[in-house]
């Protein structure tokens, strides 16, 4: 499987995690300017932004060591670009799905509030 493939295959499976979760996913890969956010859900009141980290293996870290503060950034960029287009008024959350799949097992850690806005 490609880095690519992965990638896609890991969202995917995010999606369904957050769905048996209760989570309502109303948008996927939403952009702004040169940034993305993987997925945008409704946990209840709150509109949840989600980032999605898949890797092969857990050797060097965990999947969700890699949403370092730039990328933080990036996806709270989108998350504010996003909610004002949609003059959406919810609190704001911004949540990690950390998946390790490989073909001896597929590992999810879901890290709710995982990061916030440091205005």
């Amino acid at each position: 499987m490609t880095n690519d493939e992965l990638g896609n295959w890991g969202e995917a499976r995010a999606r369904t995690f957050l769905a048996e979760l209760g989570y309502e996913v109303v948008a996927q890969n939403v952009r702004f300017k040169k940034w993305e956010a993987d997925i945008v859900a409704l946990d209840g009141d709150e509109l949840v932004f989600v980032e999605v980290k898949t890797r092969q293996t857990a050797e060097i870290g965990e999947p969700w060591r890699a949403v370092t503060q730039n990328k933080q950034k990036q996806i709270i960029k989108v998350a504010d670009h996003y909610v004002k287009t949609n003059q959406i008024e919810r609190n704001t959350r911004f949540d990690i799905v950390s998946i390790v799949h490989n073909t001896y097992r597929t590992d999810i850690e879901h890290i709710k509030s995982a990061f916030y806005p440091r205005w």
